[in-house]
């Protein structure tokens, strides 16, 4: 990424941080997001979190509608990327147990 886009990817991380509710971050990816990239967007989250529960790619795609190469993607994400989706789903689980 250019210097300006790692600017703006902190700018647009940093607002994310000042949302109180679910219903502002909804506002918030409404207005940023078309409806594809919110259904994008979404899909790959549900596909990270079935992968993350053992689902295998023919349930995924069963129950989502994604791509094999969708899931891939996302699987070496989970396996290899940034951590950040292991980071949601551990947090997601922790505040379900509680």
């Amino acid at each position: 990424m250019e210097q300006k886009q790692f600017a703006d990817l902190s700018d647009l991380c940093n607002a994310l941080l000042l949302l109180k509710t679910p219903q502002e971050c909804k506002a918030l990816l409404e207005d940023l997001c078309t409806i594809r990239e919110l259904q994008d967007i979404s899909q790959r989250f549900a596909v990270a979190g079935m992968l993350d529960r053992g689902r295998n790619y023919a349930e995924i795609v069963s129950e989502t509608g994604a791509s094999s190469a969708t899931i891939s993607r996302v699987n070496r994400c989970l396996q290899y990327g940034s951590r950040g989706y292991r980071l949601i789903l551990d947090r997601m689980r922790e505040e379900n147990n509680k």
